[in-house]
């Protein structure tokens, strides 16, 4: 007795025992499904590539401009003119709302959350006012001073006539005093308003300056020129030193608040802005928005780039509102993961934004996890009982029967059971990917119930009355086994092919799918056929009859139109040839024209089909906003997810670096990649940029840059490491933006940080930055080196990582698929090259789904990239039981045309009903709100029906090809062609059934 056979004997004899332990295995497999978590996260696809490594270094040795542990949600309003005062004065009453609600208060980060064109404006106009103040106060404090030094030159006048003997003591005394009096008063009115410290200040540098024009006035006294006396001038600088004390010293502080990035309160923003004349609003507006506005131009970065500088005018403008992630350990945009507290807090937003008079759209993190994850929710809820619908009707069709459609959903329930529980047990995550596993794993499964059941429809038929359940199951398990554990094994090397892939989540996809064919086999090849055997056998024990014809069976429509293929291989063989060897030539050009996509637009749906709003409240979906709000953000503003970064690594203190620098960064403006601000700059922070800033802000760093750059072209080309000591010492945090210094004082590294256009490509960015990059370093001469990095980039690295995925997995496939078809038809002694014969198939609808891929214009993206090896593992299949029911037809009936016609009409009425369910299960992916899984459901049933059409059509064409040349000696008479003959269900011989020989 084979194996086949003694593995279905145990089977079909212990049905109890297989249904207790198999049940028993399912409840405990089942027990990890609530430990499976979700992930939607589009870092999990990174790859631990060398740009990956250069962004792990770049976090570790540089701070960033956008603080650390932060994210952001950027609001932007919309309308005919969002610059009116009344658009402004209703976003800063929207940021008190934000403010006064304390789940979204608690978010935000202490100093600058929440920034917008109406707080730069009103922030502006009260440090303008300020600024007033604290002039009017410095200039009557300087005016004291002067008054205090002219009085001191009137008591010197005093004390020489005194000592001269032109006045008298009592006219003395009474000048005197007089003088003190005007003293004490004009200190008095100097210091009005100012607090005691101030105001002790202050008497400290007027009892200064007096003691100075003393002795100024000796010296002018007993010198005709005492402006060249050295003594005389020394004592002018010191007075120069007092007068800034009494002034600038004296307000010190309230300069140092007036330059702090510390906002004034919302109340007295609002207020400010309310009270505001027109003309002053006017006049403060073009201020603020003019190329040369206050702020560092901070508030032309929140207006679109379409923006004309010193407009009063614009239809949309930005507010950026910036959380802490420090508590939840996560942050940053797009793709990095978001805690839930950030989520609902982006979400509440979101809410109070829609429900203000003014339009907003909302762009954050938060909010596209949000729908990211809304829309797996809701793509289950759609296509998952579509899916099971479409099975079941299938089945009505193919069974007619409803306890077998019962037996077969029930299988199905328990495949998914097992996938989901090791899914649980195995710490894997449920993301994007994983939604269409459960549709997968409903088409391919029922495969296997529709090949078990149908096979032992044909055997109880052949059996007769005398025939029993048990016996034709035992049979027809035999007969169907082998191709079952060969089909699972070619398509678990097909899914198991994407082991290769760099990309993480690929690597589970294929492992879980593997788990889940490997208990399809397990489900429907013992679980299900031993609950049958016991089902019928009750049934039949009180006098129902179970036997049923097995589909495709017998004459009519089915059976015609699936003897085309054998039709076609006895008339026209060579018409089918060069057909095949034309659409096969055409796929292949087509796949080399393929494109790979991977970015954020691949996983966030689009407004749901108005037929959606029909479904019931469980099947509904949400709605969706996200896709359509991240292009209006690519097309107008800088999106705070979008930068790419050059790091250099080496002396990069050396004197040429920041000529090298300078070169670069004019090479980025132009190369079309970096984000162009309304002012006409590209957004390029760099060593030589930051320079550029604090020079324009600190009069002494000014004269060292100015210094270092001794041949006039603006770039610093000597002492570059002191230069950079020194600007450490003034702006330390910007410095670390763009330079890193080790504890020792040494400098290791430097980076550019781009900001790059949302409407360029992230394949586009790749090549110019790299360009760039490497410029970089060629001037350096190998002083330093470079490498372009950023998350565009790592999205570019996961495209080709993408595409390497699909063609080693299809290599892969291929091969081990051919290999392990020709060991296992020479171990069970056919030959070897029916292996190859059986794949040739599947190589040519490879190809075809390709070029379809291309025709339609459907890229490589986490899920269509699998389809290569998806092709083979499950268009394999379909061959495999072509193939494996001819050849024992073949030595059953002997004769050629005879066993293909029962072939395609037995076997391929299985593989069509097969066919239909899993193109109908992959088709109501279509349906999902994710764009990748529609496209994933379209390509994986396009090639369930190319995989089905090369197996009925183009195979039997190979099969009689492969026997004249390379198979048994069997008869081609087509006179002897036994159309009528009846097959036994497994295909064997009569004598191997024990008939008489």
């Amino acid at each position: 007795m084979s194996v086949p056979d003694r593995l279905a004997d145990i089977v079909t004899t212990h049905t109890r025992i297989v249904l207790v332990v198999l049940l028993l295995t399912t409840a405990l497999v089942g027990a990890g499904m609530p430990m499976v978590d979700d992930d939607s996260s589009l870092d999990q696809f990174e790859s631990e590539s060398d740009e990956a490594k250069a962004i792990e270094r770049i976090d570790e040795n540089f701070t960033s401009q956008q603080r650390e542990n932060t994210t952001s949600i950027q609001l932007i309003a919309r309308g005919d003119n969002v610059l009116t005062k009344d658009s402004l004065v209703s976003s800063l009453e929207f940021q008190q709302e934000l403010r006064a609600n304390e789940s979204i208060n608690s978010t935000l980060v202490e100093n600058r959350s929440i920034t917008g064109v109406e707080n730069v404006v009103a922030i502006t106009a009260i440090k303008n006012e300020e600024a007033a103040e604290l002039n009017e106060t410095s200039a009557r404090l300087e005016t004291g001073l002067d008054e205090t030094i002219g009085l001191q030159r009137q008591y010197e006048q005093l004390n020489e006539s005194y000592e001269n003997g032109a006045i008298d003591d009592t006219e003395y005394q009474a000048r005197s005093s007089e003088l003190e009096a005007q003293f004490d008063a004009t200190v008095e009115n100097a210091t009005a308003g100012l607090d005691e410290n101030q105001t002790a200040q202050y008497e400290s540098a007027v009892q200064q300056a007096r003691a100075i024009e003393s002795q100024r006035y000796a010296i002018r006294s007993q010198s005709e020129n005492p402006e060249e006396n050295p003594e005389y001038q020394q004592l002018g600088e010191q007075l120069e030193g007092v007068y800034r004390a009494g002034t600038a010293g004296v307000l010190e502080a309230e300069y140092a608040a007036l330059q702090s990035e510390t906002q004034p309160p919302l109340d007295e923003q609002l207020a400010t802005l309310e009270n505001m004349s027109d003309a002053e609003y006017e006049r403060i507006l073009e201020e603020t928005l003019s190329s040369d506005g206050s702020d560092d131009n901070a508030a032309i970065a929140l207006m679109p780039s379409s923006y004309e500088p010193g407009s009063t005018e614009a239809e949309t403008r930005m507010t950026l509102v910036v959380q802490s992630t420090a508590s939840d350990g996560t942050g940053g945009m797009g793709g990095s993961a978001v805690s839930e507290r950030i989520t609902d807090s982006q979400l509440h937003i979101s809410d109070l934004a829609q429900n203000q008079e003014q339009d907003y759209v909302t762009f954050g993190a938060g909010i596209i996890t949000d729908e990211i994850d809304r829309s797996m929710g809701d793509s289950l809820a759609i296509v998952g009982p579509l899916a099971l619908l479409f099975v079941v009707i299938a089945l009505l069709v193919a069974y007619r029967d409803l306890l077998d459609i019962v037996l077969g959903v029930a299988g199905i329930i328990a495949v998914l059971v097992w996938t989901f529980g090791f899914m649980g047990w195995a710490d894997i995550a449920f993301n994007q990917m994983f939604v269409a596993v459960p549709v997968l794993l409903i088409g391919l499964s029922i495969d296997y119930a529709i090949h078990v059941f149908m096979r032992h429809r044909e055997q109880r038929e052949a059996d007769g009355t005398g025939g029993t359940v048990r016996g034709s199951m035992t049979i027809a398990l035999a007969g169907v086994g082998a191709a079952l554990v060969w089909v699972t094994a070619t398509t678990v090397i097909g899914f198991l092919s994407n082991l290769v892939s760099p990309i993480g989540p690929i690597r589970e996809f294929g492992v879980v799918s593997s788990v889940g064919i490997v208990a399809a086999l397990i489900v429907f090849g013992a679980l299900i056929p031993a609950a049958k055997i016991e089902i019928d056998e009750f049934l039949e024990s009180r006098g129902i009859d179970r036997r049923k014809r097995a589909f495709g069976t017998g004459d009519g429509r089915f059976s015609d139109v699936l003897t085309v293929g054998s039709t076609a291989a006895r008339r026209i063989p060579i018409v089918v040839i060069l057909l095949v060897a034309l659409l096969t030539a055409g796929g292949a050009y087509g796949a080399t024209q393929v494109d790979t996509s991977f970015q954020e637009e691949d996983f966030l749906a689009e407004s749901p089909p108005a037929w959606t709003d029909r479904l019931p409240g469980g099947m509904a979906p949400g709605e969706y906003h996200a896709k359509d709000n991240l292009e209006f953000v690519n097309d107008n503003f800088q999106r705070q997810d979008r930068q790419a970064q050059i790091l250099a690594e080496g002396n990069v203190d050396d004197d040429e670096f920041l000529e090298a620098v300078d070169t670069a960064r004019n090479d980025t403006a132009n190369s079309g990649v970096a984000h162009t601000l309304a002012t006409g700059d590209t957004d390029v922070q760099d060593p030589l940029s930051t320079m550029e800033q604090v020079a324009a802000q600190n009069e002494s760093f000014n004269e060292s840059f100015t210094a270092a750059d001794t041949d006039g072209d603006g770039v610093p080309d000597e002492n570059v490491s002191a230069l950079y000591d020194q600007l450490f010492e003034i702006d330390d945090e910007s410095a670390s933006q763009v330079l890193h210094r080790t504890d020792g004082g040494e400098y290791e590294s430097a980076r550019l940080v781009i900001s790059v256009d949302g409407g360029v490509t992230a394949s586009e960015t790749t090549s110019e930055l790299r360009t760039i990059a490497s410029d970089l370093e060629a001037n350096g001469d190998g002083d330093w080196s470079t490498i372009a990095t950023g998350d565009p980039i790592v999205s570019h690295i996961v495209e080709q990582d993408l595409l390497d995925t699909v063609l080693e997995s299809l290599v892969i496939t291929l091969v081990a698929v051919f290999l392990f078809l020709t060991a296992a038809y020479r171990l069970t002694g056919n030959s070897a090259t029916l292996g190859a014969v059986t794949l040739l198939p599947v190589a040519f609808s490879v190809s075809w789904i390709l070029g379809t891929m291309y025709l339609i214009g459907m890229p490589f993206n986490v899920l269509t990239g699998m389809i290569t090896s998806l092709t083979v593992g499950l268009g394999v299949a379909y061959s495999i039981h072509v193939s494996a029911r001819y050849t024992l037809e073949l030595e059953r009936q002997g004769n050629v045309w005879s066993a293909l016609r029962t072939t395609v009409t037995g076997t391929g009425g299985a593989l069509l009903g097969s066919a239909a369910t899993t193109v109908g299960g992959f088709g109501t992916l279509a349906f999902a709100i994710l764009p990748a899984l529609r496209q994933f459901g379209i390509i994986t049933g396009l090639t369930i029906t190319y995989a089905f059409l090369a197996s009925v059509v183009v195979l039997p064409t190979l099969l009689v090809l492969w026997t004249r040349y390379f198979g048994p000696d069997v008869s081609f008479d087509a006179s002897d062609d036994r159309l009528a003959a009846t097959a036994a269900s497994d295909g064997g011989t009569e004598l191997d059934r024990g008939g008489d020989e």
